[in-house]
């Protein structure tokens, strides 16, 4: 895999080791308060209330039709990850293959009685393909034709059920802010839309619930190395970033220019 360098100046100032303690120090006492702040947020979302899930949903996998309390695997929570790969498409999302090319072993899930899985609509026979040529180990399911990607605003299109994106409504998209792509109200030649999520689901006995689900920046810590990118010094060599002028930008964003399915790279 070729390495791409980055152009980088407006470099740290170069210090002691006393000062750079005395730095870090006052650094360490503003990430406190932001890990204190996650575990009241974390709190927060685990009071949220949650819905039952009562339509039959069936989902194919490598055995056939399955239920969505096969998922779990006989575990108590399961998290999905919405995966944009609509039928018609010779290949998945760029974007979606960079967060999947970060799913590891799943063994440290399932010992918390988790299970994880991935689900688009594309039939199952491209996603295994797919996924066979990426070398991929995590679980991965078609929904086609069901309703479940719509019901779950992983596929938005008015025709098949309310539009409700990043949780905001034709209406709402219409008056407020729009869509992120156009800042603009819905409109039909949308209808298809495709969106990355996540979902997680609670299984009690043979009932299963919804509990949560996040889109947008909600699932950026996914994706694309950010969580060790966020350490260094030349950061995410995005062009939002502060300081300005410390690295060149590389494209490398969700959806941007230089993203390429992982094995393209």
């Amino acid at each position: 895999m070729e390495t791409v360098m980055t152009t980088f100046g407006n470099l740290p100032e170069v210090v002691s080791p006393d000062e750079w303690l005395a730095a870090r120090r006052e650094l360490l006492r503003l990430e406190k308060e932001l890990t204190r702040a996650r575990d009241r947020l974390n709190a927060e979302r685990r009071r949220l209330p949650m819905v039952r899930i009562t339509k039959p949903y069936t989902f194919e996998g490598p055995d056939g039709p399955v239920g969505l309390l096969d998922l779990f695997e006989g575990r108590d929570q399961l998290v999905i990850h919405h995966f944009m790969f609509a039928p018609e498409w010779d290949e998945a999302c760029s974007s979606c293959s960079s967060a999947a090319d970060e799913i590891g072993n799943l063994r440290q899930l399932h010992i918390r009685n988790t299970s994880l899985v991935a689900v688009s609509r594309a039939p199952y026979p491209k996603l295994a393909a797919f996924r066979e040529r990426m070398g991929w180990s995590f679980p991965w399911y078609s929904s086609y034709p069901g309703d479940f990607n719509y019901d779950f605003h992983a596929t938005l299109d008015d025709r098949v059920a309310p539009v409700l994106l990043h949780f905001r409504t034709q209406e709402e998209l219409a008056s407020e802010k729009g869509t992120p792509w156009t800042d603009g109200p819905w409109t039909g030649d949308m209808n298809g839309e495709e969106m990355p999520g996540i979902s997680t689901f609670l299984r009690v006995g043979e009932d299963v619930f919804h509990t949560y689900s996040t889109f947008g920046r909600g699932i950026e810590d996914f994706h694309n190395g950010y969580r060790y990118l966020d350490l260094t010094v030349l950061g995410r060599q995005e062009a939002w970033e502060e300081p300005a002028g410390r690295a060149q930008p590389l494209g490398l964003q969700v959806g941007g220019p230089g993203m390429r399915v992982p094995d393209q790279y």
